[in-house]
């Protein structure tokens, strides 16, 4: 039996990974998210280029778009949805993560219940 993926990505996320990967300076393997913690919420997520898959990623396709875990950053993610919006005054994923308990005013990071957070 196959097992849900860890995340899922919008049409409109999907895609521009695709962009991403196409217009990268160097082949891309795909996106590569973590959760640092950082933030005045406490955790934050970043997204890279992943050149290559490292050992315990989480690997995700997507509506024809790759995406790697980090191992730590697993847990954190679990059932969340990723889109990609852009307005007048900014662009970027949008994380809709049924993991985070709190954000920050600005939105530039999150946290989670006690039980998941990592140890400081």
């Amino acid at each position: 039996m196959m097992r849900k993926q860890a995340v899922t990505l919008t049409d409109a996320a999907a895609a521009r990974v695709r962009s991403l990967m196409a217009n990268a300076d160097k082949p891309a393997a795909g996106l590569r998210l973590t959760v640092r913690a950082r933030g005045c919420s406490g955790l934050s997520y970043q997204a890279d280029y992943a050149y290559e898959a490292k050992p315990g990623d989480e690997r995700v396709e997507d509506k024809g778009a790759t995406v790697f875990i980090d191992p730590g950053a697993t847990l954190f993610l679990i059932g969340a949805e990723i889109d990609y919006q852009e307005d007048a005054l900014s662009a970027g994923f949008v994380f809709n993560n049924p993991n985070e308990t709190g954000r920050c005013g600005c939105g530039e990071s999150f946290t989670v219940d006690q039980g998941l957070a990592p140890a400081g």
